[in-house]
Formats: structure tokens, C-alpha cells, sequence
């Protein structure tokens, strides 16, 4: 409160001081320019100076608002354009998303315009250009996406080789890829070598692949495990010749290539022993299917040790007769022993594992086995039913018709035909 008050009669004195110094000495102020005077006091004179001081300093305030700094009437106007830019952006985008590729393109490339970053306009104008089916557009866009942002080459080239991979021309986005040099330094590189090796059905460019996927994790374990058997059994397929021999020596390259772990897939397996058969490579089908269940049991491949033919029938007979002590019911290895002892004339035992077979498992196959064993034993009424049964089971899918009830006599059934 004192403090307000010493202030106060601070500035009343001064005020005194100040009327008492004019009273005493007004001074006189002239201003002449051409026909024109302006006379005052000295201290009327320096209170206008002071208001022209004053005037000019807003004025000079309000030229800098209205042009510079962030609230400026210019900031102003750049920013609007700025937001309508990046409205036409968005737009665009949600056109793309919903197909609209005409519109689309149309509204990102306005957009560009006064975006600090058009590389995403761009891009998104050269994939729907792609869309609507003109390749021109798509070079024009994807060069004035490089053009916009110098550091985004290697992603607008992988843009470019992923619109060609879309549009089938595999070739050409390998092409693209290769002119990189690195591009398979980047994930999406990779992905798309993957997608070109698969679409030309390059296998071992594939195979190749396969390590860095691995070391890239790019794709989950059971996909990379898929993509790696598929890869495997396909190069193994490409051993057999046009005439559908296979080729041993070739497939016995190439199943060296294949992963140690890989080499214990049951698809893998089966497919290699297939054309080893095919290829007349028993022996080798043979030792590699008694490695292989030894290790570990599966049905399918208990089906193919009974295709094989070995040199020495009995002792084939007998190992795989040692499987029955673990596997009494598995209707795959009495099929399998049916025909190796059918392999070693062993007609009733034959028989026996045959109809053992059937009795835990009807299938065509054992049918078809049963039919042509018992057709050659004599009983052709037993096998023809044998295969009547076989047909109808490999044809499951037959629709559902009336049947007549008792067989038309002969001379009704003659007069139909």
C-alpha cells in the first residue's frame, strides 16, 4: 500500500514539474515546406512527433503481420492450400482403396500440387494409371515420384517392379530388380523375387531365395516350411523327362541340395521315392524307405515299400512282415504285405493280407488287388464283385438315382436297344 502510494505522489509531482516547465517556457516550433507552415509550442511539437513516431511503428507492425512470420495473412493462405492439398490426399486415397482409379488419380495429383511431399501422390497416381491399363502414365508418374523425393529411387523402383509383377510381366520386374543391384538388401526385394521365381517357375532361383527368407523372417515358420517343401518337390518333378521317365542321377543331385531337416518330410519323401520308382531305381527306393520308417512311421510310406520291387522278394517280405508286431491294424502294410507276397507267389497269404486289408479298410485299391487275385485263383463271380465295389468306391461322387427293381428279362432289354 505505501509502495502504490509513493508512486502516486511520485507522478503528481512530476506532473507539477512538467506544467510548471511549459508555463515557463513553451518554446516554439516552425515547420516550413513550399507555401505551407505549421507553427506550434515545442512540446505540442514533440507530442505529435511522438504520435507520428507511434503511427509509423504500427504501421510498419501491420505491413510485417500481414507478410511475414506464422500468423501472416501469406502464412495464412499457404497453410489453406496446404489443408486442400492434403484433403484432395486423403480423398484420393479412399477413391484407390474403394477402385475408383480415374477419380482417384485425378484427385492425388491435385493434390501434388502444393504437398511439401508428392511422392505418396505420385505413387498412388502411377498404381492406378496401372489399373486403368496404361503403362505410359505409369512411367510419367513413377519419374516424377523420383523426381520429387531423390531419396526414395530404390523405393520407386521396387513400386515400378511390383506394378510388373502384378501385371504378369515377369521378365520385365526381374529386369528391374537386377538393374538395382541391391535389391535384395530390401524385404520388399525379396518379396518380389519370391513372387517372380514363383510365377515363371523357377525353382532353384527360388531355392536360392530360400536361405535369406529364412534369415529375413519374412514370412511365418509353417509358410517358409510350405514354400520350401513345394520348392523341393517341384525341382524334383523337374528330373523327369517329357516322356515321364525320371532321370536317377539328376534326382539324386538334386536330393542332395535339400535341407537335412527337409529330407524328413513325408510329402518330400514320398514325391522322391515316386520318381525314383518311376526312374526303375528300386534298390535305392528300397533303402531309403527302410531308413526312413524306421524312423519314423507313416502309412504312405509303408504304401510305396509295397511297390517296390526288390531283388530279393523274400527278405523284403520278412522285413516288412517284422513291421506287424507294432502295426497289426494298419490296413496300408497288410496291403503292402498282400502284394509282396502276391511278388512271391505266395497266392493264400496273399489273400489273406488282402482280405485282412479289406476288413479294416475298404479301398478301391484293395479291391481292385482282391479282384484281380481271385480272378486269376479261379473265383471270377467273387473278383467281379470285387471290382464292382473297387469302381463304386473311387467313384463316390455319383448322384443319387433310382434303381430298377428286379433285372428286365432278356427280350424287354433287347427290344429297348
Amino acid at each position: 500500500m505505501r509502495r502504490i502510494f509513493a508512486i502516486a505522489l511520485f507522478a503528481l509531482l512530476l506532473g507539477v514539474g512538467v506544467v510548471a516547465l511549459i508555463e515557463t517556457d513553451p518554446g516554439y516550433v516552425l515547420v516550413a515546406y513550399g507555401n505551407y507552415t505549421l507553427e506550434s509550442s515545442l512540446w505540442v511539437g514533440l507530442l505529435l512527433l511522438f504520435a507520428l513516431i507511434l503511427l509509423v511503428y504500427l504501421a510498419l507492425r501491420l505491413v510485417f503481420r500481414l507478410v511475414g512470420g506464422q500468423r501472416s495473412l501469406v502464412s495464412w493462405l499457404g497453410t489453406r492450400k496446404t489443408h486442400h492439398a492434403a484433403r484432395l490426399s486423403t480423398r484420393g486415397l479412399i477413391n484407390f482403396l474403394e477402385g475408383n482409379w480415374a477419380r482417384s488419380r485425378r484427385q492425388v495429383l491435385k493434390g501434388a500440387t502444393n504437398n511439401e511431399a508428392p511422392l505418396l501422390n505420385y505413387l498412388l497416381a502411377a498404381r492406378a494409371s496401372h489399373h486403368l491399363g496404361e503403362p505410359d502414365k505409369v512411367s510419367q508418374y513413377l519419374g516424377a515420384a523420383a523426381d520429387a523425393e531423390s531419396a526414395a529411387v530404390a523405393a520407386v523402383e521396387l513400386a515400378e517392379a511390383e506394378i510388373k509383377v502384378h501385371a504378369g510381366q515377369y521378365d520385365q520386374a526381374l529386369a528391374v530388380l537386377d538393374n538395382m543391384g541391391n535389391a535384395s538388401s530390401y524385404p520388399r526385394g525379396l518379396e518380389l523375387r519370391r513372387a517372380i521365381y514363383t510365377g515363371q517357375g523357377n525353382w532353384e532361383g527360388l531355392a536360392r531365395l530360400l536361405p535369406e527368407l529364412r534369415k529375413q523372417k519374412l514370412l511365418a515358420a509353417d509358410a517358409l516350411r510350405e514354400l520350401e517343401s513345394d520348392t523341393y518337390r517341384r525341382l524334383l518333378l523337374d528330373a523327369v523327362k517329357g516322356e515321364g521317365e525320371a532321370d536317377t542321377a539328376e534326382l539324386g543331385a538334386v536330393w542332395q541340395k535339400v535341407p537335412s531337416d527337409l529330407k524328413q518330410d513325408v510329402d518330400i519323401l514320398c514325391a522322391y521315392v515316386e520318381l525314383l520308382l518311376r526312374g526303375g531305381d528300386h534298390a535305392a527306393a528300397e533303402k531309403l524307405l527302410q531308413r526312413s520308417l524306421k524312423q519314423h512311421w507313416d502309412a504312405r510310406l509303408v504304401r510305396l515299400y509295397g511297390l517296390v520291387e526288390s531283388a530279393n522278394v523274400p527278405a523284403q517280405l520278412t522285413h516288412a512282415e517284422s513291421w506287424l508286431a507294432a502295426h497289426p491294424d494298419e490296413p496300408e502294410l497288410l496291403l503292402c504285405l498282400g502284394r509282396l507276397s502276391a511278388r512271391d507267389k505266395l497266392w493264400g497269404k496273399a489273400r489273406d493280407y488282402f482280405e485282412s486289408s479289406y476288413r479294416l479298410q475298404r479301398s478301391a485299391e484293395v479291391c481292385a488287388e482282391l479282384g484281380r487275385l481271385l480272378t486269376g485263383l479261379g473265383e471270377p463271380k467273387v473278383a467281379a464283385a470285387y471290382f464292382r465295389e473297387g469302381l463304386l468306391l473311387s467313384e463316390s461322387d455319383l448322384p443319387t438315382l433310382p434303381e430298377p427293381e428286379k433285372l428286365l428279362p432278356l427280350s424287354q432289354r433287347l427290344a429297348r436297344s
